[in-house]
């Protein structure tokens, strides 16, 4: 089944790159901002339940969908590229086994226990 999973994340992270072609940016773009997504972490500063919180909504794949739509209706590039960003961002980070968070931990998720990440997150 996880493979599964991860076959599906690719597909999703190869349409969001064609989305991103679809774009009037220059391809540097794309990795300079896929990492942007990650920013919700920083709730985890405050702590594990803000932390859950924050990134959530940052890696919920509604919240992309919605700002790609968005920008694509108010013919704006930088808000759809936005959406396109978040998209592969979420489709990345499932590809490497980083789900939602539960309030408990940064390394419960729903896609399981991520292993391997600092014990202080």
């Amino acid at each position: 089944m996880k493979t599964m999973l991860k076959l599906e994340e690719v597909g999703l992270f190869v349409g969001s790159l064609y989305l991103f072609s679809q774009l009037s940016f220059a391809w540097w773009w794309f990795p300079l901002l896929l990492l942007t997504p990650d920013v919700g972490m920083l709730g985890y500063l405050i702590n594990s339940r803000m932390g859950a919180w924050t990134y959530n909504v940052m890696h919920h794949r509604l919240v992309g969908i919605v700002i790609l739509l968005l920008g694509s209706y108010i013919n704006n590039n930088a808000v759809t590229l936005a959406g396109v960003i978040l998209l592969a961002h979420i489709s990345f980070d499932r590809i490497l086994g980083y789900g939602l968070k539960y309030e408990d931990s940064f390394h419960h998720t729903h896609l399981g226990t991520i292993k391997n990440t600092p014990s202080h997150l």
